[in-house]
């Protein structure tokens, strides 16, 4: 019996870390991910919620950009968030899922397809849910009238960027490429948020908040899925297109 605990513990911390089985790696890392990005999110709400120290930063750093604004860059900016935005967004993730479709990459066509326009939807609702008003100014570089935490352009950025690096990190061998391609997502990520607070029409706190949503929602739809995916491969309840593809679909998987 006093055996058997610390037996039942290595097996249980050894399947937990495996890269194979339904409950292996991929579900620790990404458990830990969802918790460390929901804890950022929910500590960054309560001080905006509260008025904490950082919404004092959030003004000032909204007049900062304010006062310091040129043509030249605001036009910079406009294009960014434009074309990071709900229709420029819809479009890249359009792309994405067919490149998906064409490279029979169904598990990452299904995480695409849940994870964008879900995460869009999951920023709307929590936008209602916080009524944030976005930042004022007598001569705005651009006017909107909703809400402004959690940033909606930087979740987005989060989840389709994030989605994108951790496609192509699967795919590459050497460990300076994944680096790259994950710090080319990072600056992707924050060329976006740059642009909102940039605008006038986000704080700090709205992006910063919209990162670790868009990178908590990533998470739960690149686990969920992967994990289903999993089930059903070890079950052998596949369809006729997931097995003449398998091979490749457990490439993508690993």
């Amino acid at each position: 019996m006093l055996n058997t605990a610390p037996s039942r513990l290595r097996r249980f911390i050894a399947a937990r870390l495996s890269p194979e089985g339904q409950m292996g790696l991929h579900l620790t890392v990404g458990l830990a991910l969802l918790v460390l990005a929901a804890w950022i999110f929910g500590e960054i709400a309560e001080d905006v919620v509260t008025g904490d120290t950082i919404t004092l930063v959030d003004i000032q750093l909204a007049h900062w950009f304010h006062e310091r604004a040129t043509q030249g860059f605001t036009r910079a900016m406009l294009v960014v968030t434009h074309w990071n935005g709900i229709v420029g967004s819809s479009i890249m993730a359009a792309l994405l899922a067919l490149w998906f479709w064409r490279r029979h990459a169904h598990y990452w066509l299904i995480v695409c397809l849940v994870a964008v326009p879900g995460g869009m939807l999951l920023n709307v609702a929590l936008k209602h849910v916080f009524r944030r008003t976005r930042p004022s100014f007598d001569d705005p570089l651009l006017s909107l009238m909703t809400y402004s935490f959690p940033s909606g352009h930087t979740a987005a950025a989060t989840v389709f960027y994030g989605l994108l690096a951790c496609y192509l990190v699967r795919r590459v061998r050497t460990w300076r490429v994944r680096a790259l391609v994950t710090l080319g997502a990072v600056l992707m990520v924050m060329l976006v948020a740059l642009s909102r607070m940039y605008l006038g029409v986000h704080y700090l706190s709205d992006v910063l908040a919209a990162a670790a949503e868009g990178a908590a929602w990533l998470a739960i739809c690149i686990t969920a899925v992967s994990t289903l995916h999993r089930r059903r491969l070890a079950r052998g309840q596949t369809s006729w297109s997931e097995r003449a593809h398998r091979a490749a679909a457990a490439e993508d998987l690993q």
